[in-house]
């Protein structure tokens, strides 16, 4: 990176504040509570079922440990970037814009935002299960023409929330967040204390049994047990860069200490709200048991008022963490949009500072979405496939940025964390992003190609707009631009001819 080029950046970063730069910042309290927020939603309550569905206790134990140990490096490299280019607002952006260019920049910042978008709609997905719970079978599946209309009214709702300003959606989401913790707590302690028996959690540690009770066929190596819990896992973690991503909104010390407080706080509870009901029911059992697993598990302990319990915490958990999400969601096209690499429509704001055509944008590809999902009978795998997918340049991108600063030179001898240790983290995050792409197989990375591919245009709009004479791209990025093209034309191809059932099959 050329001395020109960190100027730039460094210029449009510190220009991307906006009008947020203006607005009262976010404590470490609330900057926390976003971090876990957006980590700690409805999918916790589901943990046990998803992470059991093909692994037993042994290989689910070492896939957190793998996790927990990636996630901890990323969130360290995140740390770190945060501490020694502080004026690299909206990071997850930034990072990769100041490391490898304005195209590298944008692919990062439109799989990010995609992801973010499909992932809401997992949430409404998830959101429509639970009130199933309540209301069968209206809601049945998330995809009833009942769910699209009641999902459909709360991602405007939650539009129109969070257009009022960041403190007001801030507040609710602590509310939100500190009310959610009590159905997990309550589970892990019935679970984990009242009616846990050792002899089942220590019985069938490696899934060897082939002739278990409800288990429809051998788990496989394990390997490719640990391997079937990675794209679940990721999905769990997405989030633990809300800090970086709001970073306009806090000083670098608060972002640097909430994504590493977040990050302790919802691995404890993963881990154990997965591993604990292991003493309770067998793998085979669990794979089997009725979404959520959490209230299915605790009914069976303790009677019908612990599965209402558990639903109406679901449905808060929900709820809280789509309002950070949509939170989330608008501040990458706009940032790119400061920095010239979206288009400058996506700019714009409102009076509360909320990046409002961005938000607006945002949410008609989510009503979309949404809309996608009532044509499909397994739309919550659907969504988790997506976002899982597209996300993970994003995380790499960020590690290899770390990397590259220091390679260069360019690390500060000021900074807080050693030059060693920090270059430590970054290849051992990088390892980690590598390993979830062969985690995650060749057929959802062509899926991703796809949704990458499809952001071209906006790309060269973009580059229209604020270099009209210049080409949209240079040599090494028009080849990467056919590698992409080639890929999503592989992928089409393939899902016609049914290879690509995992990710699409309706």
């Amino acid at each position: 990176m050329t001395a020109a080029n960190t100027s730039d950046t460094s210029a449009s970063a510190s220009s991307s504040a906006g009008p947020a730069s203006a607005q009262k910042k976010l404590g470490l309290f609330a900057m926390t509570l976003i971090v876990v927020s957006a980590m700690f939603g409805g999918g916790v309550f589901n943990i046990p079922q998803n992470m059991a569905q093909s692994a037993a206790l042994g290989a689910i134990l070492i896939a957190w440990t793998v996790s927990g140990l990636g996630i901890f490096f990323l969130a360290r490299s995140f740390q770190v970037l945060a501490d020694i280019r502080p004026e690299l607002t909206s990071g997850i952006y930034m990072y990769s814009r100041a490391g490898f260019g304005k195209f590298a920049g944008f692919l990062i910042a439109w799989g990010y935002w995609l992801s973010v978008a499909f992932g809401n709609v997992g949430y409404a997905v998830l959101l429509m299960d639970a009130l199933n719970y309540f209301f069968p079978p209206y809601f049945a599946g998330g995809n009833t023409w009942q769910a699209i209309i009641v999902a459909s009214a709360l991602i405007w709702g939650l539009c129109l929330l969070v257009m009022t300003g960041v403190q007001s959606a801030a507040v609710l989401n602590n509310i939100g967040t500190i009310a959610k913790f009590v159905p997990i707590t309550v589970f892990i302690l019935v679970v984990g204390y009242f009616a846990f028996r050792t002899d089942l959690f220590t019985s069938d540690f490696w899934g060897d049994i082939t002739s278990r009770p409800l288990q429809d066929k051998p788990l496989g190596s394990l390997l490719d047990q640990v391997k079937s819990t990675m794209l679940v896992t990721l999905w769990m973690y997405i989030g633990i860069e809300s800090a970086v991503v709001m970073s306009d909104k806090a000083d670098a010390a608060t972002v640097s200490r909430a994504t590493l407080l977040g990050y302790l706080v919802v691995t404890a509870l993963f881990v154990l709200v997965s591993v604990v009901p292991f003493g309770v029911l067998s793998q085979g059992e669990m794979a089997h048991i009725a979404p959520p697993s959490t209230a299915a598990i605790l009914g069976k302990l303790v009677g019908l008022w612990a599965e209402v319990f558990i639903n109406v915490g679901m449905i808060i958990a929900l709820l809280s963490s789509w309002l950070v999400w949509t939170l989330l969601v608008a501040q990458l096209p706009w940032a790119c949009a400061k920095d010239g690499t979206f288009p400058k429509l996506f700019a714009k704001t409102n009076k509360a500072g909320i990046a409002s055509v961005s938000l607006w944008v945002s949410t008609l590809i989510m009503q979309a979405a949404i809309i996608l999902v009532y044509f499909s009978s397994n739309a919550w795998n659907v969504m988790l496939s997506i976002t899982g997918v597209v996300v993970l340049p994003a995380y790499v991108g960020s590690a290899a940025f770390l990397w590259k600063v220091m390679w260069t030179g360019q690390y500060p001898d000021t900074a807080r964390i050693s030059k060693t240790m920090a270059l430590t983290v970054s290849i051992l995050a990088t390892l980690y992003g590598f390993w979830l792409v062969f985690a995650a197989g060749l057929q959802f990375m062509l899926a991703g190609a796809v949704i990458y591919a499809l952001g071209l245009p906006v790309f060269v709009w973009a580059r229209r707009e604020g270099a009209p004479k210049e080409q949209a791209f240079n040599k090494i990025e028009l080849g990467v631009a056919a590698v992409l093209l080639g890929l999503a034309v592989l992928a089409i191809r393939m899902l016609f001819d049914g290879r690509l059932p995992e990710v699409y099959k309706s």
